[in-house]
């Protein structure tokens, strides 16, 4: 209860926001050649805002990983890069539109901010209202549900022994694990192209549960009674769980975004790093690692590897394709005045799984149709969400969604707040999970990473089991006894 009694630290919140929102933007903003346009006023209060956003979240009492995903994104991908695009005119790729679409691409951007705000808010209000009263909600019965043991052994069992027969059944694709991404679709490449669908589900039904596996393994509960049996079990499963994470989960062969969360779920499922204190340096360090090395990271994509060249801030920002998420949403401002909006294409993302032979009238991934609209050969971009849901239905979708989507947020962090000391739930596994894959699904397009979210939900619930009851808000003044874990052996004590 000693964090909730805290209250920010008006100098830490003015630092913060004194680096966020001038230190780092006066740094893009020296660059030669800006040019003042109402875009850009328009552009630096959207800085601000996420700036701001993200320096209240950073000084907050209480960890929120949702509103820290969220932020991040926003602030980085939509904050300081589109300052450096729109300040030169400069963009990663060919495509460009008018002044007007600029400004009207900003002014999407930062109704969705607004949006994401009022939901934020609304739901503190509501929890605040309703506080002590309210029955456990789906949220809470959801993210107070533990990791069963035998579920878990089940999960770790099939895990391997899927990856065996996919991997045996191609003996070159063990070692173009190690080679690069660009390797792994080559050698997992099937004959027909209808059939990528099924090579893309085949690969994250590799990851996805070895990822799971090995973090439920970690963070089972101990029963009462004891665990002998469990922690000898443990002693056999946990060398052979990190050896088969380090090949379907490592650096070289996986997307970024993807290796960010397995790693970062990991070392946030220490209950230490989620106090406060802990999680605001680690935070600091993640966004300083976003912003210096991500842009390098993308090294061992493809087989052919040129040499890294060290740019500035801004020139990453206006020359590398991974910043493309706001010149996306300028070619989509253009595609709708084009071809207008299109309320059923918010379809094609819950109902993936739907082949096209069914539904031939599918939607196709937003990112290759606005790529295909730019007139580009490079088709794999990105489609940020802001995009998504204004082709859906204009400003009104993106009110409507960004709203929903606060609220959401700001109601699972709070579920993760208040079962903060019960060490094997959900809260304290998939809260993390989904908060940093999150910059992958407001990255988008939705459609193309429906199945991984799919799965990334689905295993963790398929673990672990429902408690007598769900916790009610607000936490009670006398917290309950923690549930211990089994000590992996090599770590030094619990973990």
């Amino acid at each position: 209860m000693q964090d909730d009694a805290r209250v920010r630290s008006v100098a830490a919140v003015f630092l913060w926001a004194v680096v966020l929102t001038l230190l780092l933007p006066g740094l893009i903003l020296q660059s030669d050649g800006v040019r003042l346009t109402p875009a850009l006023a328009l552009q630096g209060v959207v800085v601000a805002h996420t700036g701001g956003a993200l320096a209240r979240v950073l000084t907050a009492p209480t960890v929120r990983f949702v509103a820290f995903g969220f932020w991040v994104f926003a602030y980085i991908w939509l904050g300081l890069a589109p300052l450096a695009m729109v300040a030169t005119d400069t963009y990663p790729w060919p495509y460009r539109t008018s002044e007007q679409t600029t400004f009207e691409a900003v002014a999407v951007v930062e109704l969705g901010l607004l949006a994401y705000s009022a939901g934020t808010a609304l739901a503190a209000r509501r929890r605040q209202d309703r506080a002590g009263t309210a029955p456990p909600g789906p949220l809470e019965r959801v993210l107070s549900r533990r990791v069963a043991p035998w579920r878990l052994l089940t999960l770790c069992g099939l895990a391997l022994a899927f990856t065996f027969l996919l991997i045996s059944r191609q003996p070159s694709r063990l070692s173009a694990y190690f080679t690069s991404r660009q390797a792994i679709s080559e050698a997992g490449a099937m004959e027909n192209a209808q059939d990528a669908f099924l090579q893309v589900l085949l690969t994250w039904s590799l990851s996805v549960p070895a990822f799971w596996a090995l973090l439920g393994l970690l963070r089972v509960p101990r029963a009462p009674a004891g665990d002998r049996w469990l922690r000898g079990v443990r002693w056999l499963l946990l060398p052979v769980l990190l050896a088969l994470n380090a090949v379907v989960n490592n650096p070289i062969s996986k997307p970024r975004f993807w290796v960010g969360t397995v790693l970062l779920t990991l070392l946030f499922s220490v209950p230490r790093l989620c106090r406060p204190r802990a999680f605001r340096a680690t935070a600091a360090a993640l966004i300083a690692a976003l912003l210096v090395v991500f842009p390098y990271s993308d090294y061992f994509r493809y087989s052919d590897r040129e040499d890294v060249s060290v740019v500035s801030l801004a020139d990453q920002f206006t020359t590398n394709g991974d910043y493309d998420a706001f010149q996306q949403v300028l070619t989509g401002v253009d595609y709708a005045r084009e071809h207008g909006f299109s309320p059923k294409d918010a379809l094609g993302p819950p109902l993936f799984m739907v082949p096209r032979s069914l539904w031939p009238d599918k939607p196709r991934d937003t990112g290759i149709e606005l790529a295909r609209y730019a007139g580009y050969e490079f088709l794999n971009l990105s489609a940020p969400l802001w995009i998504e849901s204004y082709l859906w239905a204009g400003p009104f979708a993106v009110a409507v969604v960004f709203c929903l989507l606060g609220a959401v947020g700001r109601r699972v962090d709070d579920v993760r707040h208040l079962l903060r000391d019960r060490p094997g739930t959900l809260a304290a596994l998939l809260v993390p999970a989904f908060a940093f894959y999150q910059m992958v699904f407001l990255r988008g397009s939705l459609l193309g990473i429906a199945g991984p979210l799919t799965l990334l939900v689905a295993v963790p619930l398929l673990i672990s089991t429902r408690t007598a009851r769900a916790t009610r808000f607000p936490a009670p003044a006398v917290p309950t006894a923690p549930i211990r874990h089994a000590s992996i052996p090599g770590t030094g004590g619990h973990l």
